[in-house]
């Protein structure tokens, strides 16, 4: 107790003394700074994937073939989460001699749980632009609201009255958009909306029926995780379980991408504040040597030592990771409502994760740094108390730095949010270390040949370089780090995400035809050529269920995963084709060749469904169609790039595996919202086709693009306040040496403004060594990150290298003249005194 009673009167001494500004204003700025991203980045998230949510009406969708047990609405309520039940099924609908199959939606009181339905006004000519509102509630009982494909196909309009199997039920609007319309390939289109209490009255649900029943849940999102994993344990073999990243596998990629993004901001803060906190825990080390060898003289042992600055460092860290926390906290509530206005959506509340998530990153800084030096400040010698010139024995550095090494990997993995990402950062800037050490050496050693004459600041700078070759060493590394993560953060982000950007087209498909038949392929084309439609390209189309895997039958119990159960629970789509599409890839195995005759029948999967179903190159599957059973052995591996939205299918086989069995065609095409009545047309031609309308997602997507993007812009003012601070820091490690140089020029009658020159100079050559560093592991960096975390293609910027350079000179001359004021204006002789 005593040891922790001398480590807080230490602490409170240091800081009235000034000792503690530095290094407690970096910590500061590192815990509030990454505080915040978590708080920002958590609340981000959670928002995208809320408003991701509204494509599926609702958090959680659950869906059966036959009705759902009262209990899963019960339990949803009993943990205070919103239900509403919905069923869904094709029938012929009819107006006068008019008959349309169309696919109906009956809905209960409260659809959609998430999002909006809007209604429209029914068309008055072909150019008429048309006012789209809100709808409040649902159709009444004995009303129904239709799209204008029933419209269209009906001849009605608002105020007519259709026969919807025993009932004659009035159309009293007109359906815009539906919030859950086109997630999955299961709608069916024309639509037509109904009230659930008609249902029953309309005789058209039967034995044999093809209905789907459907429960949509929403609420907190961790009720709804504890509902997800009460009803997984659940669940029939015909039910299903399903959120907005099971649904399209688009949404999916889209917030798996965003989330990368997210990390990778919150992980550019990290890496800046160590490097800040590394700077300034070095200095304080420095600072307190002669305080330890005085303790020495006093009897204290090494132990002593130990235990009284960790306790000191633990205190330290404590407190100003708190205090970081609470500015954190205040700058996330100030800017809460700013916030919601940039990136266009509501922000949901903040949780206290973040915080926590601070004050152990804090601690983790402090500490992973701290140690190393530590270990050898507890053998500071007591002869140092009579020659300040004996240094310490770096007898412990490499058991310490790997221990702070080691922290610091666990905080990089842990605040990536995936293993892949932290590694790959926290290996880049190890290297980035290695390299810019290896690259500054070599450079100081070209300024020790390079002896310039006479006392310009070019000469007394280079001099300076010389003599503090390590320690400018150093300061380089660290302000190389500091800005190599500002540059990944500002231009090489920009390229990421305009990649990302760039691999969603202007013109990516928006429209998906099924159900196409074989003998339609030729007037279908024919349609798109009249109508001046780029033809698509045409895939057929088999519906199969997974029942063997290895001749071994599959079994819901042998999947824990619940994504997987949904996976082997369903149809899948089979496609066979001679040719790899281009947004495929081969990443295991190899693609068959058409020339060559294959003894068995070849599979292809994507390579991130076989990771869920524990799939492998060699493994043979049996699947069962309308025609009987088959089998296929997987031959290659390969990833689908969702973003691009084409035509796209988990499982090809090779042509001819699947030649006497029943199959339909799909295809996808891009049609502009203003040529949207040429699907009229279409509809009329080829009544049976589903067109599936997927301009939804897609704005979605893009929506969820510029947020990210507004979202990034915010955090980086933090990071670049954590810049800052590591510039200070950089120039602070070195003051005191400044101090007494400054002492001693100016005894010898130079001028303030002669040493504030050199200084300048340093300052300048250090600034351009930093942001060299800076550039090429920033474009390096970039690389690596697009290629194995994002899956996107980085393009190095030219400008990188010409702005790293610029912002390091600019930036470090600028930062370390203002830190070195109070230095030039001490008296000499004031300095003089405190060295003898």
């Amino acid at each position: 107790m005593n040891m922790i009673r001398l480590s807080a009167r230490m602490l409170l001494r240091d800081w009235r003394a000034g000792e503690l500004h530095i290094l407690t204003l970096a910590l500061v700025i590192a815990v509030s700074g990454v505080a915040t991203v978590g708080f920002f980045s958590d609340r981000v998230q959670k928002a995208l994937v809320r408003e991701s949510n509204q494509l599926l009406g609702g958090d959680l969708l659950v869906t059966s073939d036959s009705p759902l047990l009262p209990a899963y609405a019960e339990r949803a309520r009993k943990l205070e989460l919103e239900t509403t039940s919905l069923t869904r099924f094709p029938s012929m609908v009819s107006f006068e001699d008019n008959n349309l199959l169309t696919g109906i939606k009956a809905v209960a009181p409260g659809y959609p749980l998430r999002g909006v339905l809007k209604l429209a006004d029914p068309p008055t000519d072909d150019t008429a632009i048309r006012p789209v509102r809100m709808a409040h509630g649902i159709p009444r009982p004995g009303t129904v609201w239709i799209d204008e494909k029933v419209m269209t196909g009906l001849k009605v309009t608002v105020g007519d009255k259709i026969e919807v199997g025993a009932l004659e039920m009035m159309v009293t609007a007109l359906v815009a958009s539906e919030p859950d319309h086109s997630v999955g390939f299961v709608s069916m289109n024309p639509r037509l909306l109904m009230n659930e209490e008609d249902l029953a009255a309309t005789l058209l649900i039967q034995p044999g029926s093809r209905v789907s029943y459907q429960l949509l849940v929403a609420g907190d999102e961790h009720r709804v995780a504890k509902f997800r994993r009460w009803i997984d344990d659940r669940l029939a073999p015909n039910e299903r379980v399903e959120g907005i990243q099971d649904a399209r596998p688009e949404i999916r990629s889209a917030l798996d991408r965003a989330s990368k993004f997210l990390s990778l901001a919150a992980l550019a803060s990290v890496v800046v504040a160590a490097a800040a906190v590394a700077l300034a825990t070095r200095r304080f080390i420095q600072r307190h040597l002669d305080g330890c060898a005085v303790m020495r003289c006093l009897g204290a042992t090494e132990s002593d030592l130990m235990r009284l600055y960790l306790y000191y460092f633990v205190m330290l860290g404590t407190a100003a990771s708190l205090l970081g926390c609470v500015f954190a906290g205040l700058a996330q509530e100030v800017l809460s409502h700013w916030l919601a206005e940039l990136i266009g959506i509501q922000l949901p509340l903040p949780t206290a994760l973040p915080a926590m998530q601070g004050m152990l990153t804090g601690l983790v800084l402090l500490l992973g740094f701290s140690l190393p030096p530590l270990l050898n400040l507890r053998q500071v010698p007591a002869l140092r108390v009579i020659r300040r010139d004996l240094e310490l024995t770096n007898v412990h550095s490499l058991a310490g730095y790997g221990f702070g090494l080691a922290m610091l990997s666990t905080l990089f993995i842990w605040k990536a949010g995936s293993l892949m990402l932290g590694i790959m950062i926290m290996l880049g800037f190890l290297l980035a270390i290695v390299l810019f050490g290896l690259f500054g050496l070599l450079l100081i050693r070209l300024f020790l040949l390079a002896r310039p004459q006479g006392s310009s600041p070019w000469s007394y700078g280079l001099a300076n370089i010389r003599r503090r070759a390590i320690p400018s060493l150093v300061q380089a590394t660290a302000l190389g780090l500091g800005l190599m993560a500002l540059l990944t953060l500002t231009l090489t982000r920009n390229d990421l995400l305009q990649d990302w950007q760039s691999r969603l087209p202007e013109e990516a498909p928006n429209r998906f035809l099924v159900n196409i038949q074989p003998d339609q392929q030729a007037a279908l084309m024919t349609f798109f050529d009249e109508h001046a439609i780029v033809r698509p390209e045409i895939f057929p189309m088999v519906r199969a269920r997974l029942m063997k895997i290895n001749d071994q039958a599959v079994s819901l119990d042998d999947y824990p995963d619940p994504r997987a159960k949904q996976m082997v629970n369903r149809e899948f789509n089979l496609s066979w084709t001679d040719t790899l599409q281009q947004d495929n890839e081969i990443v295991a195995g190899h693609w068959w060749k058409a020339d060559v005759i294959s003894s068995e029948p070849e599979l292809s999967m994507e390579v991130e469904f076989a990771k869920t179903l524990g799939l492998k190159l060699g493994d043979r599957l049996t699947f069962y169609t309308g025609g009987g059973d088959f089998s296929a052995t997987i031959t290659s591996l390969r990833t689908v790039d969702w973003d691009t939205f084409h035509v796209n299918f988990f499982a090809v086989v090779r042509p001819g595996v699947l030649d006497n069995y029943p199959a339909s065609y799909v295809t996808s095409f891009y049609l502009p919202s203003e040529r949207a009545r040429i699907l009229q047309d279409l509809v009329r031609a080829f009544p049976n086709i589903l067109i599936i309308d997927v301009a939804t997602v897609i704005e979605r997507v893009q929506s969820m693009i510029e947020q990210v993007t507004r979202a990034i812009e915010f955090v980086f003012l933090f990071t670049l306040l954590a810049g800052f601070a590591v510039m200070y820091a950089a120039i602070a490690s070195t003051q005191d040496e400044r101090i007494y140089e400054a002492a001693i020029f100016r005894t010898l009658g130079a001028r303030k403004q002669q040493l504030a020159r050199a200084w300048a100079v340093e300052f300048a050559i250090l600034g351009a060594l930093a942001g060299i560093f800076a550039a090429a592991g920033a474009s390096v960096l970039g690389y690596l990150i697009g290629k194995y975390a994002l899956h996107i293609t980085y393009t190095p910027n030219i400008w990188i290298g010409l702005v790293g350079i610029l912002v390091g000179v600019v930036g470090v001359t600028v930062v370390g003249l203002l830190g070195t004021r109070a230095t030039l204006s001490e008296p000499p002789l004031l300095t003089l005194k405190k060295i003898a």
